[in-house]
């Protein structure tokens, strides 16, 4: 599989050590796209270093329940997360940065370093998602009728736009782990879909849960997603 410029043909290619970049709400899934912002001195370290580096980077959720005050020390971490590979970067020239990260693989997180830098690094390990690394595992088996029609009714109730032109040229996984990512649901459910051992699991949670907001009748009227 190729990232960027990197090619990771096997779990020898990826670090056991990455930096952590700690958002809740958000995961990072393989061959998926996530633009950030990055603006807090902790975090410009943090792609300055992996710049230098291997330009890889974990992204990781606070346990569930963490309050904004803990989010500015070091809150403790879910036990899984993604890394990805820095594929674009700008600096914007008041500080921030903005970058692309692109998803290589999910990791289980084994343990932190004890330093002083001003960003955590964790010790991780993804032997428990190896089939990340082959293009996609498990399409044949997702029920693309389905999860599109699911995405239309969800988009048609709530008000929402698509960009359907996107959407039917993207592949099945590149599709279930893009709508994973944008999908509206809490910290709880974002982890769910992470740690999901397969591609159609992944799917039919992620229809599942459209479903249980259908039936209850919610959504985020007059929102696009792109």
């Amino acid at each position: 599989m190729t990232i960027g410029n990197a090619t990771y043909a096997g779990l020898d290619d990826l670090p056991q050590v990455v930096p952590l970049f700690v958002l809740p709400g958000a995961i990072l899934l393989p061959r998926s796209h996530m633009p950030l912002n990055v603006f807090e001195p902790r975090y410009t370290a943090m792609i300055d270093s992996a710049l230098r580096t291997d330009r890889m980077i974990g992204v990781i959720q606070p346990q569930f329940g963490t309050g904004e005050d803990e989010l500015a020390g070091r809150p403790k971490l879910c036990t899984v997360g993604g890394m990805g590979r820095i594929t674009g970067f700008q600096e914007s020239g008041d500080g921030r940065y903005l970058i692309t990260l692109s998803g290589v693989s999910r990791f289980v997180l084994r343990g932190e370093l004890e330093e002083r830098a001003p960003f955590r690094r964790g010790h991780v390990d993804a032997n428990r998602f190896a089939s990340d690394l082959k293009l996609g595992v498990g399409e044949d088996e997702v029920d693309r009728e389905q999860l599109l029609s699911t995405l239309k009714e969800y988009l048609s109730v709530n008000e929402l736009e698509a960009d359907w032109e996107s959407v039917n040229s993207a592949t099945t996984e590149i599709l279930v782990n893009a709508l994973c990512m944008m999908s509206p649901y809490g910290p709880k459910e974002k982890q769910v879909l992470l740690e999901t051992e397969s591609l159609k699991i992944r799917a039919d949670t992620l229809v599942a849960l459209a479903e249980i907001e259908l039936a209850r009748g919610t959504g985020a009227p007059g929102s696009s997603l792109q």
